[in-house]
């Protein structure tokens, strides 16, 4: 054992790109097939076996979202790291060290301007990595901005959203950014700027119950969860079974909630239709 680890496995992590070496197979959570990482980022990380949408990292959807894999990221609002001065198992300051280390951002959210078949836009994303894609000052702050940019700009906004609600860590904060995002959208709303949100695998709480919910179009990802409460939490208060696929993005779309579930290979060609359809305008953007 100690000569497969310290000289075989050695060698083949040399050989192997970084990424791929210490995480070589990836387990499909539907089918629990064993999926090969290089071919699951081929396929946009949806199971080869059984087509579930695996959650895809930020900087892979952008990249899948943007002509020629073309954009500009626009820099997060500088805000206070722990207005609170909470602490749970660990410090708010410390959490939040960590989770930029993993994510390799500032934050649960990155705000990227180009185009989407061939028509300029603002998109903001949420990354599920850092701290469950949870909502605090600097993610409600970011969404405000890219949607004041789409705005000034008079050209479409698109949100990705992959959240586990709002930030505990911030408290009544982080509460306050649900009636801010909400009020910037109605803004793009009231000046028939297009708004179109997407909704990927989860979103729930504090943001499904905010911009989220709230696309000229909402989209769906094939397998999403989307939702406020739990499942179980749901059952425990009404004390009543529910549909085994209640919450998920097909039965959102059965029941009104939702008006297009996509795979995730078909995203990029549904968006820039939608797109065509809403405006046909082309403009540089002024930052």
């Amino acid at each position: 054992m100690n000569w497969f680890i310290n000289i075989v496995r050695p060698k083949i992590q040399k050989t192997t790109p970084k990424e791929i070496a210490n995480n070589m197979w990836v387990k499909c959570p539907k089918c629990s097939q064993m999926l090969f990482s290089k071919e699951l980022k081929k396929s946009l990380y949806v199971c080869t076996n059984c087509g579930y949408h695996l959650r895809l990292y930020v900087d892979k959807r952008l990249k899948m979202l943007f002509d020629d894999e073309k954009y500009t990221l626009i820099e997060l609002p500088k805000l206070p790291d722990d207005p609170l001065k909470f602490k749970d198992s660990q410090k708010y300051t410390d959490r939040l060290k960590s989770n930029r280390k993993l994510a390799e951002n500032e934050d649960a959210l990155k705000i990227a301007t180009g185009k989407i078949g061939g028509i300029e836009v603002v998109v903001a994303v949420m990354d599920f990595t850092f701290m469950g894609g949870s909502m605090g000052t600097v993610v409600g702050e970011g969404i405000v901005k890219a949607a004041d940019l789409a705005l000034k700009n008079k050209i479409p906004f698109i949100t990705i959203a992959s959240s586990g609600g709002a930030r505990m860590q911030e408290g009544i904060l982080s509460l306050m950014q649900m009636a801010r995002t909400v009020a910037a959208i109605n803004l793009l709303k009231e000046k028939g700027i297009p708004f179109i949100s997407i909704l990927a695998d989860p979103t729930t709480g504090g943001v499904s119950a905010s911009f989220a919910m709230l696309g000229d179009i909402n989209i769906a990802e094939k397998d999403s969860l989307i939702g406020f409460a739990g499942q179980r939490v749901i059952e425990q208060t009404i004390r009543e079974k529910l549909p085994e696929n209640f919450q998920q993005a097909e039965y959102l779309q059965e029941h009104g909630m939702v008006d297009i579930v996509v795979e995730r290979q078909s995203l990029k060609d549904k968006l820039s239709n939608i797109l065509r359809i809403l405006t046909n305008k082309n403009k540089k953007i002024e930052i």
